[in-house]
C-alpha cells in the first residue's frame, strides 16, 4: 500500500514523503481545509486537519483524497477568488420574499440584489455574496434573484439599497462588484432544507449559508459512487435516486473546493438542518 501511495505522490509531485492516512472521525471539528493544508499534512508538516476532507468517504483522510481534491479544483473551477465583473446597476422595488433564489425568509440585515442571467447561470450564483461598488461607494449585497433581461455584469438592486452606490435620479450607471465570503459562513457550517413533496422518491435539496457559491452537489450512492444531481433554475438540486437517507453529500464550490458532509436525514420540507463542513476559506 505504502509504494502505491508514494507513486500517486510522486504522479502529484509532491515529493518522497510516506503519507500517512487517519480516520475521518479523528480530525479536528473546524472549518475545512484546502489543498495545501491536506498537503501539509501527508509530508507530516501539521498534527492536525479540519473536518470534511474525506472526500471519496471511505472513512480514511489520505493521499487519495489528495488527488481527488486537486481533480475537482481542476474540473470545477469558475474563476480565479476576487475576479472583478462590471456592468451597470439599476434598481427594483422587489422585496424579501419571493426571489428566483427562494431562499425566503431572507434577513433584513442584508441589501439583497438580483442577478443577471448569464452571471445567474442556472442559480449557480444563487446566495452568493458579493461587494458591489458605485460611484458613491461599495456596499455588501446578498444574490436572491434572477435579473433576466439584464446583460452580463448587470446586477438590479434593492431600492433602499441604489441610493448608497449612486444618486437615485441617475437610475442606471456603471457598476464593479466581486464576489466575497458570506459573512455568517465564518463561524457556522451549510444548512440544508428539502422542498415541499420531498420523500424517499422524489427529493429536492437546497444548500444554504455557504461561504461561496455552490457549483456542484452529490450524494453517495449504494456502489460507494458519487452521483451528481441536476440543478434546477430556482436553487434547488432534485432527484428521484436518493433514497430514504441518512445522506452522505459531497458540495464543491465555484473555486473547486469540495467538502463532504455524513449522516444528513430527510427532513421534513421547508426546516433547515445544520450540517457539519463549510468551505475553506
Amino acid at each position: 500500500m505504502k509504494k502505491q501511495l508514494l507513486a500517486v505522490l510522486l504522479a502529484l509531485g509532491i515529493g518522497f514523503a510516506v503519507p500517512q492516512t487517519v480516520s475521518a472521525a479523528e480530525t479536528e471539528d473546524t472549518d475545512p481545509g484546502n489543498i495545501g493544508v491536506l498537503q501539509d499534512y501527508l509530508l507530516c508538516r501539521a498534527d492536525t486537519l479540519p473536518n470534511g476532507l474525506d472526500l471519496n468517504a471511505d472513512g480514511e483522510i489520505d493521499v487519495f483524497d489528495l488527488a481527488l481534491m486537486k481533480r475537482i479544483k481542476k474540473a470545477d473551477t469558475l474563476e480565479p477568488k476576487a475576479t472583478v465583473h462590471t456592468g451597470d446597476a439599476t434598481f427594483y422595488g422587489g422585496g424579501y420574499v419571493g426571489g428566483c433564489a427562494m431562499l425566503d425568509p431572507v434577513s433584513t440585515d442584508y441589501w439583497i440584489v438580483a442577478m443577471n442571467y448569464y452571471d445567474w447561470n442556472n442559480s449557480q450564483l444563487a446566495g452568493a455574496y458579493l461587494e458591489v461598488t458605485g460611484e458613491l461607494g461599495t456596499i455588501e449585497m446578498l444574490v436572491t434573484d434572477e435579473l433576466p433581461e439584464g446583460k452580463k455584469g448587470d446586477l438590479d438592486l434593492y431600492t433602499d439599497a441604489f441610493p448608497l452606490i449612486a444618486p437615485v435620479e441617475k437610475g442606471r450607471v456603471p457598476c464593479s462588484w466581486h464576489i466575497i465570503p458570506r459573512d455568517t459562513a465564518a463561524d457556522a457550517p451549510f444548512s440544508y432544507r428539502y422542498k415541499e413533496g420531498s420523500t424517499e422518491f422524489w427529493c429536492g435539496v437546497q444548500v444554504r449559508n455557504h461561504r461561496y457559491p455552490v457549483t456542484k452537489f452529490e450524494y453517495l450512492g449504494e456502489d460507494g459512487q458519487f452521483i451528481e444531481v441536476p440543478r434546477r433554475n430556482y436553487n434547488y438540486f432534485e432527484t428521484m435516486d436518493m433514497g430514504a437517507g441518512p445522506f452522505t453529500f459531497r458540495i464543491t464550490d465555484i473555486y473547486g473546493n469540495a467538502v463532504v458532509d455524513k449522516d444528513v436525514p430527510l427532513m421534513e420540507p421547508d426546516v433547515d438542518f445544520e450540517g457539519s463542513v463549510q468551505f475553506p476559506e
